[in-house]
């Protein structure tokens, strides 16, 4: 990918939601609300914090994370369509 994200950003790509509800009825597109779980693409180094110094972030490349419903801004690289949030905006690491 030829995008490098700044200070405490992150790109994620979303996972596939489920296609099938829990009682074996298949969810439309139209229907499906969009998955709160992602995989990250790229990191930035980090915040700075009071003192200048840098404090690298918590997620890495590949982690699977769940993010807020309406967290970060969709974007449109090399033909994908990723997120770009804060780290502050991710929830947790899966797994």
């Amino acid at each position: 990918m030829s995008f490098r994200p700044l200070h405490d950003r992150v790109v994620l790509r979303r996972l596939d939601g489920e296609e099938k509800s829990k009682g074996g009825i298949i969810i439309p597109d139209t229907a499906k609300e969009k998955p709160q779980e992602g995989e990250v693409v790229a990191v930035g180094p980090g915040a700075r914090d009071e003192a200048g110094n840098l404090v690298p972030l918590g997620v890495n490349a590949g982690d699977r994370v769940l993010f807020g419903k309406w967290s970060g801004t969709e974007v449109k690289i090399d033909g994908q369509e990723l997120l770009i949030m804060k780290e502050s905006d991710i929830l947790g690491v899966v797994g």
